[in-house]
């Protein structure tokens, strides 16, 4: 295991067994070992000598948690519940924490939602992008591409960047996305207009004098150098292109983001959908799926942001969802 997930502490070997069976399973599990490593740091400044998980130390640990978040203890909480859980079945009798409020409780975050026409400003400037030096390691080679395929599928950046060449299917027009928030492999199926770009990019990528560059191992998106593309270039180049078309930029995690491009692809989704006479209750499961949420209850509220932004579009909505809309 990394240096960094040395566990020392008693609950080390319930740990690292609970981690492996997580594994065994396919669970992309490296959010849930930090948050172990968290809590066998805690166990061993504590000089704790009993394998056993009580209230009094749940408590204990929660109060040192002063600057998570309610979302971020709803993550901590559920997978000490989990281990509790674990070494209870393995002998431990270990006291089971309660969730605190679910992580899907209601903020008052609203993404930004682009406009068509934003999408096609910052489409179009992407294509003007130019190198200011002669620095290789740069993203301007990959970024058109990139924005395109996360606009068109609403994948994650990590995601999009973690596409591989094996995993890219022109023929057949899909992507096979292998890791993902939730440890799910999905596909996402290439729209024609998307396949153009992503072939542009692939025969001007090929010609560039890097080795491997088409190996089914090497990533679909890489620098001018070669290199892997990294989400911290796309942000980069994202922000002046945000200056460019003259979108105003909130920042502190308000936005407009990268990330909202996918909130942008569910919405726009949605109203193409409506225009197309589709019931917006049946769309529901096909933007779910395309996103790759293992609920309903995550998709929901690009139902109420479409609602809200184009409120003409809750005539066509059938009665059975008519819930679904609710009033401001």
């Amino acid at each position: 295991m990394p240096k960094q997930f040395a566990y020392q502490s008693v609950l080390a070997p319930y740990i690292r067994d609970f981690i492996h069976l997580k594994e065994a399973t396919g669970c992309n599990f490296l959010r849930g070992k930090w948050i172990l490593h968290e809590i066998d740091q805690f166990f061993l400044r504590n000089n704790m000598t009993e394998p056993v998980i009580n209230r009094d130390l749940v408590l204990a640990w929660h109060k040192t948690r002063v600057n998570d978040s309610p979302s971020t203890m709803y993550s901590k909480y559920s997978i000490l519940a989990q281990l509790a859980r674990y070494m209870s079945r393995q002998g431990c009798n270990c006291f089971i924490p309660r969730l605190p409020e679910s992580k899907h409780s209601k903020s008052n975050f609203t993404p930004y939602i682009f406009t068509h026409n934003q999408i096609e400003e910052l489409l179009q400037s992407s294509d003007m992008l130019r190198m200011y030096d002669r620095h290789m390691s740069n993203a301007l080679f990959c970024v058109p591409a990139v924005l395109r395929l996360l606009y068109s599928t609403g994948l994650r950046v990590s995601e999009a960047l973690s596409i591989k060449n094996a995993d890219l299917n022109l023929e057949k027009g899909y992507i096979l996305i292998r890791k993902t928030k939730n440890g799910s492999e999905r596909m996402v199926p290439i729209h024609n207009s998307l396949h153009v770009v992503l072939q542009q990019y692939i025969s001007y990528r090929n010609k560039m004098p890097v080795r491997n560059v088409g190996s089914p191992n090497s990533f679909f998106f890489i620098k001018s150098d070669g290199t892997y593309c990294n989400a911290q270039s796309v942000y980069r180049c994202f922000r002046k292109l945000l200056a460019d078309c003259g979108i105003p930029y909130v920042g502190n995690h308000h936005g407009p983001r990268v990330h909202d491009l996918r909130h942008t692809f569910a919405v726009h989704s949605m109203v193409q959908m409506a225009h197309n006479n589709q019931d917006l209750y049946s769309t529901l499961p096909v933007i779910s799926t395309c996103l790759g949420h293992k609920s309903l209850f995550a998709t929901e509220q690009y139902v109420r942001l479409t609602g809200e932004m184009y409120p003409e579009l809750s005539n066509q909505c059938s009665s059975i969802n008519a819930f679904v809309y609710p009033k401001i």
